[in-house]
This record gives C-alpha cells, sequence and structure tokens, in this order.
C-alpha cells in the first residue's frame, strides 16, 4: 500500500489541501500524526453521542456541530502532518486511519438511528451502503493503486459540512416534501439521499475497475492443439 495514489476531486479539495498544510507547519512537536487519528475516533463517537442525545434535548445539534469539526481537524491533519514532517509510514497510517474511520462512522450511525430524527432502518442501510463502497475502495487500491476519496465532487469535508448543516436545522424540525409519500424527516430523506449516492459510488467503481483491469490484463488468446 505504500505505492499508492491519492486521488480527491472534491470541491472544496484544493483550497482544503492548501489551508491544512499551512496549519500543520504550525503545529506545536507535541501534537502528533497518532494523537490527531485518535481525536479524529473520539470526536466521531462523541458526534455519534450527541446525535443520540437529542431525542431528550435539541441544544444537544450544537454538541454534534463542534464534534465534527473535532473530527474534521484531526482525520484530515494526521496524515497531513506526517508528510509534512518527513515522518510517513504509509502501511501502518492506511491501516490505523481507515479502521478506525469504520470504527468511527459506525459510532455515528448508530447515534443517528437512536436520535429520533432518522429512522433505525434507514441509519442501518446508511452504514452498510458506506462499508459497500469502502471495501470496494480499498480493494481497488490494492489492485490498482489508486485511492479514491471523493465522488461527484462530494468528499468527506463535504459530507461533515452536509451533517453540520443538518443538524443545525435540527432546531426547526425541518421536513422535505417526498411528493405522493407526503413529506420526510430531514435526515430521513438525508439518508435516502446519501444511500442512493453511495449505491451509484459503488456501482461506477465497479464498472470503471474492471474495465480498467480488464485491459490491464486481457484474456488469453486459446492455444490449440495438435495431434500427431
Amino acid at each position: 500500500m505504500s505505492d499508492h495514489v491519492r486521488i480527491h476531486r472534491s470541491i472544496l479539495a484544493s483550497a482544503e489541501r492548501r489551508l491544512l498544510i499551512a496549519v500543520a507547519r504550525r503545529l506545536p512537536p507535541w501534537i502528533t500524526s497518532d494523537g490527531l487519528t485518535v481525536l479524529a475516533l473520539v470526536a466521531m463517537g462523541a458526534a455519534g453521542a450527541g446525535f443520540g442525545l437529542l431525542q431528550w434535548d435539541i441544544r444537544a445539534r450544537w454538541f454534534v456541530v463542534l464534534a465534527l469539526m473535532a473530527n474534521w481537524f484531526g482525520d484530515s491533519l494526521d496524515g497531513t502532518l506526517a508528510r509534512v514532517r518527513g515522518l510517513e509510514r504509509p502501511r501502518y497510517g492506511f491501516y490505523v486511519d481507515h479502521v478506525l474511520d469504520i470504527v468511527g462512522i459506525t459510532l455515528l450511525m448508530v447515534g443517528l438511528a437512536c436520535s429520533g430524527v432518522m429512522g433505525p432502518i434507514l441509519a442501518l442501510g446508511v452504514l452498510i451502503a458506506y462499508l459497500l463502497v469502502a471495501g470496494e475502495v480499498f480493494l481497488a487500491t490494492a489492485v490498482r493503486r489508486e485511492f479514491h476519496m471523493s465522488f461527484a465532487g462530494v468528499g468527506p469535508t463535504e459530507l461533515r459540512l452536509l451533517l453540520a448543516a443538518g443538524a443545525v436545522a435540527l432546531g426547526g424540525d425541518p421536513r422535505v416534501a417526498a411528493g405522493p409519500l407526503g413529506s420526510l424527516r430531514l435526515f430521513d430523506a438525508g439518508a435516502i439521499v446519501a444511500m442512493t449516492g453511495l449505491g451509484a459510488a459503488l456501482l461506477a467503481a465497479i464498472v470503471a475497475n474492471t474495465r480498467a483491469l480488464a485491459r490491464l490484463e486481457p484474456r488469453a488468446p486459446k492455444r490449440r492443439f495438435q495431434l500427431g
């Protein structure tokens, strides 16, 4: 995994990259990449807990926003800090960062399932869709050495911003018109959109990577056998 290429083409990717490098160069020595990775996991768990608390106190939405900001700080900066300081551990960093991402998203979706703002079945559906996409991304990274971090201009930072905006909007009990279905809670509608988007990303990636691998490894011609 040490020679893979990170492909990040989200809307905010270019500006975010410059910001992260500038921040990483100014961080004190006692802040480490491992510490930032742990911060990202704890913050995502805190965001899940904040969503869970919404069923008792709507003001917990502000805690969710702060937790998502902390998660962005830790998750986005850990690898950047290692690269800026020349302390990369590619295989270690890749494994630890992404296995904790999986744990973090699971904690987040558990919190949403308990929140009362998203149906538990929909929360489970989003989690399954995310894990399917993550599995495909990891397999593609292993066989093609390309790690794709976004789809259709949307990456982790954009998703955090959407979650934070949705959390803030919960103060007004927002609903989304769904035609014959009447109206849906904002986060239920968001879950349906997320599952649709993740499903489209999965299908597009499978088709693109299968075609690319078929070109790299064309089918061998059939051998002709002669008698006598």
